[in-house]
């Protein structure tokens, strides 16, 4: 299916483009958490590279909830 791009051309379908400050955020995130080689990173799919983003995202509130709790000391 064609799509119409903003600049008046045509494009077969797929991500047009991906905003690379969003891509950089990605790699960034996920090579501070796994000290991933950049190219590791690039290499993954879009849509395994946003898996892992959730992924450790998630980790990282529950993580930040559960210090947040009020320790019981008895």
């Amino acid at each position: 299916m064609l799509a119409f791009v903003r600049s008046g051309c045509t494009a077969d379908g797929g991500i047009v483009g991906y905003p690379l400050d969003r891509l950089h955020e990605e790699v960034a995130y996920l090579s501070y958490h796994f000290h991933w080689p950049l190219e590791d990173v690039l290499a993954m799919e879009h849509a395994d590279r946003r898996q892992w983003v959730e992924q450790v995202a998630a980790i990282n509130v529950r993580l930040n909830e559960e210090a947040e709790r009020p320790r019981v000391s008895w």
